[in-house]
């Protein structure tokens, strides 16, 4: 989401920069590496991106409104950058001008978060319009959508918005933000929109993608989730989105987390089969800060490399430099990219090591063969009647490459059927994957073996589609899809005869197809399991306290509180009406001594809040403390309806605390809550990692918080938050473990 805050008139912006001629670099470094920010080289600052490929076969990429650099002052409407590779990008201009605005729009509008999509023969853009003239009061925000002939325009707004501002229930307007498209098999597309103060909710959309239709459908629920990204993947639906705040400076915990569905309208459930609509909500986490540079990692796009390996765009923030400008300004919010990973059906950043600082491998973005048709056809034969034109091949019979690929592949190619009966790729001169347009369907063969799946009822040949299609050993997986952005039209697999050599063939029958972008490449390796996650060793009982016989000596309080009790092996405690953030400093905080070293510490709290009820903000939980003005707090907390399980940070920052949170796993009346220290080899720094379980043996981790080296954290137990309704935590333990 873009950061809430009003802003004036939107300064001029320039327009696009673009050569209509440009071409794609076709070889590539062996081994390439790149390092994040991948938007370092035009912008400080480029936050809720998303990347699509462009027929010409740049990749492009889009941000939210905010200048682009310290000191600039100056707002970009949708700034857009182009790349060859993914990770060296330069900026072409902005997508809007400083008076272009829908009719709708009030004066001064921002457009945050866009989502680009390929709808027939154009491109669409989904943004949000943050003002508009519903209200005078402002926060009425809408989705908007502009059409454009390529990635880079010139936009057009639509005249109405898709999802026009929202009346909340509690006042004021619901926030109609963060717009995702998606495209499904039987052709039907669809909008999810939406943030904490409403919820996230899908609509479907009419054909054009420019209009919704029907009632829409809560997927998330508010008061946790933003900035969602559909895709779908082995039958599921996966919608990832962000939680916790996008923009608190160096305390910004925001991470990306993800439910998965057998349909486009939910009911989304986490790996534990919670669902993202509960009170006590669901959400298992893909991306979150790992120690290093980067924190509030979050708002997702999607993109998929010639080698079939699929990547996470994102932004982060450097703690480090957590501002544009002025401290509490702008956060700066540069473009990461990372690869995205799939264990055991469920997504994970870099095998769970989440967001990368340091050299690393590049996406594979030029293949072995990687054709762009902008010369002769020297390295291909065949028959039929073939012509390179205007940077495409249009043409029909059968054209073979003279590259030849053994292995496992992956080849792809930018395709529209035209007037052709059938068109697609050929392996090896026996394997074919096709589009029928007779039949409607896409089919793949291999011999006698042959497998189909319909196209959606609104297919049209003359559309431009991407047809991907990957051979692993003897198992064949081809995808049709509007723009390679995982909303597939069509999927198909097929068992081979044998392995084939992947020479390539480019076919059509009964008249012209076209043809752009044909690549070959090596078919990534995929991840099979994730790196390991902290464990629990031998038991320190010198440190650990079971809550036998009152408090053992080894605790101390900041600020005593009298109505904290022992009895019964189990510390109870009223929640109290006190917090610790901020500069008043009231709440009870207490403590002992850490041991040196690494260590991982554990306890068991139950405290019933109940569920679906506003009881702000009641919790209970661990703390690592060095002061009341920096500490990290884990509990199991009431956030308005939800019930979650929030690791917050406070710390001082321009003269005075700063807090923010991050989201773990999903809290039970009883919750086994654990942070594992450690200290930063390098740096000396501690680093504390969160982890949250409902049984005791099956955790979920989140993030990581980091103490200066000079610091000595001790750790403790708080509850506060409010006393009303009354309500006990109750701590079983406190145990410290190698």
């Amino acid at each position: 989401m873009g950061q809430l805050r009003r802003g004036g008139a939107i300064a001029a912006t320039l327009g696009l920069l673009l050569a209509a001629t440009a071409s794609v670099p076709a070889a590539a470094a062996p081994e390439p590496r790149y390092g994040n920010p991948v938007s370092a080289g035009f912008a400080d600052t480029f936050a809720d991106p998303v990347i699509v490929r462009g027929e010409d076969g740049f990749w492009y990429a889009y941000g939210t409104t905010d200048p682009l650099r310290e000191g600039e002052k100056q707002f970009h409407r949708v700034p857009t950058a182009r790349s060859a590779n993914l990770v060296d990008w330069t900026y072409v201009g902005d997508a809007f001008g400083a008076d272009q605005r829908p009719s709708y729009a009030a004066p001064g509008a921002g457009y945050w978060a866009p989502d680009v999509r390929r709808i027939g023969d154009r491109w669409v853009m989904y943004v949000t319009v943050t003002d508009t003239t519903a209200s005078p009061d402002g926060g009425d925000f809408a989705i908007g959508a502009a059409t454009a002939p390529s990635p880079t325009g010139p936009w057009t707004f639509a005249d109405e918005p898709v999802v026009a501002p929202r009346p909340g229930g509690g006042g004021g307007w619901l926030w109609t933000i963060d717009p995702s498209g998606f495209t499904d098999v039987d052709g039907t597309r669809y909008l999810y929109y939406g943030s904490y103060y409403g919820g996230i909710s899908v609509t479907a959309l009419t054909p054009d993608g420019l209009r919704a239709v029907g009632a829409p459908t809560l997927v998330a629920i508010d008061n946790k989730f933003e900035g969602s990204y559909v895709l779908r993947r082995d039958g599921w639906y996966y919608l990832f989105a962000s939680t916790a705040n996008c923009c608190a400076g160096p305390a910004t915990g925001y991470s990306v987390h993800v439910g998965r569905s057998r349909s486009p309208r939910g009911p989304f459930v986490d790996r534990d089969g919670i669902p993202l609509v509960a009170s006590r909500a669901g959400g298992t986490p893909v991306l979150t800060q790992n120690g290093n540079r980067w924190i509030g990692v979050g708002h997702n796009g999607f993109v998929t490399d010639l080698s079939g390996q699929d990547w996470i765009v994102y932004h982060g923030i450097d703690r480090a430099d957590p501002y544009l400008d002025e401290p509490f300004g702008i956060n700066e919010r540069p473009m990461l990219l990372d690869r995205l990973d799939w264990v055991d059906g469920w997504p994970t950043v870099n095998a769970g090591a989440g967001p990368s600082d340091g050299p690393r491998p590049a996406p594979v973005t030029a293949g072995r063969l990687d054709e762009r048709f902008d010369a002769a056809l020297a390295g291909w034969r065949g028959s039929g009647d073939w012509r390179a034109t205007g940077g495409r091949l249009i043409g029909s019979g059968v054209l073979t490459s003279r590259t030849t690929l053994g292995g496992d592949v992956r080849a792809e190619t930018d395709l529209r059927v035209a007037d052709a009966a059938r068109a697609g790729i050929v392996l090896g001169g026996r394997v074919t994957v096709e589009v029928d347009a007779a039949s409607r369907r896409l089919v793949a063969r291999d011999g006698t073996r042959t497998a189909s799946v319909p196209l959606p009822v609104g297919y049209d040949p003359t559309d431009p589609v991407n047809l991907a299609v990957e051979v692993r050993g003897r198992q064949l997986l081809a995808e049709l899809s509007p723009a390679r952005l995982g909303d597939q039209l069509a999927t198909v697999s097929l068992r081979l005869d044998r392995p084939v050599a992947a020479r390539p063939a480019l076919t059509a029958t009964g008249g012209d197809a076209e043809f752009d972008n044909v690549s070959v490449a090596r078919l990534h390796r995929p991840v099979t399991r994730t790196v390991p996650e902290p464990t629990a060793g031998p038991l320190l009982p010198a440190y650990s306290d079971e809550f036998a016989d009152g408090l053992d000596p080894g605790w101390t309080w900041v600020r005593p509180d009298p109505s904290a009790t022992v009895s019964g092996g189990a510390l109870r405690w009223p929640v109290q009406a006190a917090d610790p953030v901020g500069t008043g400093n009231t709440a009870s905080v207490l403590l002992r001594d850490a041991p040196a070293g690494d260590y991982v510490v554990e306890t068991k709290v139950t405290l019933d809040l109940g569920e679906e009820t506003v009881r702000n903000y009641q919790q209970a939980g661990l703390v690592a403390y060095v002061d009341d003005d920096r500490f990290a707090r884990l509990a199991q907390v009431a956030i308005w309806n939800t019930r979650q399980v929030e690791y917050g940070y406070e710390l001082p920052f321009a003269g005075q605390p700063v807090y923010g949170g991050n989201i773990v796993g999903t809290p039970a009346t009883t919750t086994w809550l654990r942070l594992a220290h450690r200290v930063d080899p390098a740096t000396g720094e501690h680093e504390f990692r969160a982890g949250s379980s409902r049984d005791g043996r099956n955790w979920t981790w989140g993030g990581v918080w980091t103490f200066p080296a000079d610091t000595t954290p001790r750790i403790g137990l708080v509850a506060h938050g409010g006393a009303t309704p009354a309500v006990t935590a109750e701590f079983d333990y406190l145990r410290f473990h190698r």
